[in-house]
């Protein structure tokens, strides 16, 4: 495995904004940095952000921005400085020889993230798969300090440079790993079948929203929780009951914004879960101020997983860390986001949503659970009955 994630190193987060793309949420995207940094490990420090139509092609921001930035570094002690976006591995090598520390993207970040996190060896399995794939096009700028071999009179032959050797090296540790998870992709589709005649409920949703404090409070079990990023990456399905009726619900690992696309293709087993359950459960964090750019990133990462046309109940959990701004009657100035009421919120297109069932809870305090626990007995009773019609044991309650 590739460990690139030290304890409490000084880190400083750099992002640009775009155009069409405001300050506020430039600022909510590297709080999520940040987030992700913290959860990795490291200490934030300070943020910089610019206005660039594109980034630059060298060195990611502008020149004076990299000179204010390597400034910043000499004088502070920073060990990492931290991108919110994808580098090459030319830009990586620019940005490392101007500031004079490590430097890290969005990716690479998400990459120890997960590696610290996987516990199981089909997890670790899919992370380091992950790892080799995205190191494959960046050796080049590891290898900066070797020279091509020469050639000349005797010295001609059919040798390869240190660099295409690990290339080789890294390409047959792919195709291992590749062989590895083909194994884990039947073992767990086996697993799938032999789970008897039970409709399947998928736990979905943007990374850190409860999803595993929901999961322990339906199913009455003990799954990893903790208020950090990806804190679940196996995917754990529990039997649960409601009344009389069985079904089986697993918590999956969370998405984010930007999700490199070789973690999507590694971690395919785990998402079979979500593409082949029969009821999807998206739960929303309404208290985070970007929730719906976070319903979008999901639905989006739905569709690329041919999951967006199941069935699905919208699920607004943490409304008891919920807040707002409240207006001065004479305030004549037209309403924000910040100035919405729950109940305001509720009478939107959120509680009237002709797609698909909507419910406000708080896993936390267990506010409004028997309202989804009858919702979630309705939906999974609905489906029950027409997957499996002559099946005896469900019967009114």
């Amino acid at each position: 495995m590739i460990e690139t994630g030290r304890k409490s190193e000084r880190a400083i987060l750099i992002g640009l904004i775009y155009p069409g793309q405001g300050e506020d949420q430039a600022g909510e995207y590297l709080d999520e940095l940040s987030f992700l940094a913290e959860t990795a490990g490291a200490e934030p420090v300070k943020r910089f952000l610019q206005k660039l139509q594109i980034p630059d092609p060298r060195t990611f921001v502008g020149s004076g921005k990299i000179a204010e930035i390597k400034s910043f570094v000499s004088e502070n002690s920073i060990n990492i400085a931290i991108f919110d976006d994808e580098l090459s591995a030319s830009q990586i090598r620019n940005i490392e020889n101007e500031l004079g520390c490590r430097v890290l993207d969005r990716t690479n970040l998400i990459l120890d993230i997960f590696a610290s996190r996987a516990r199981t060896s089909h997890a670790r399995t899919q992370v380091e798969l992950a790892q080799y794939q995205y190191l494959l096009p960046r050796l080049t700028g590891m290898w900066t300090h070797l020279e091509r071999q020469r050639g000349g009179i005797g010295l001609r032959g059919p040798g390869e440079t240190e660099i295409e050797t690990d290339r080789r090296i890294i390409r047959d540790k792919i195709a291992l790993l590749k062989t590895q998870l083909k194994k884990i992709d039947i073992q767990m589709a086996t697993q799938r079948k032999n789970r008897g005649k039970m409709v399947r409920v998928a736990l979905v949703g943007y990374t850190n929203v409860g999803k595993s404090t929901l999961m322990n409070l339906l199913s009455k079990s003990e799954v990893f929780a903790e208020n950090k990023l990806f804190a679940t990456l196996d995917t754990t399905v529990r039997k649960v009951v409601i009344g009389n009726l069985p079904f089986l619900l697993s918590d999956t690992v969370g998405f984010i914004r930007k999700l490199p696309h070789h973690l999507v293709e590694s971690f395919k087993s785990t998402l079979d879960e979500v593409r082949e359950s029969d009821l999807l459960l998206h739960i929303v964090d309404i208290s985070h101020p970007g929730f719906e750019e976070q319903i979008r990133i999901v639905d989006e990462t739905l569709r690329d997983l041919d999951s967006s046309g199941k069935p699905l109940i919208l699920v607004f959990n943490k409304i008891d860390s919920f807040s707002y701004t409240a207006k001065d009657e004479d305030d004549l100035t037209p309403a924000t986001r910040e100035n919405y009421s729950l109940a305001d919120l509720k009478k939107t297109w959120m509680a009237a949503d002709r797609n698909h069932q909507t419910i406000f809870i708080s896993a936390k305090t267990k506010e409004n659970i028997p309202e989804l626990q009858n919702l979630l007995y309705e939906e999974v009773k609905s489906i029950h009955i027409k997957r499996y019609p002559y099946n005896d044991f469900l019967f009114e309650k």
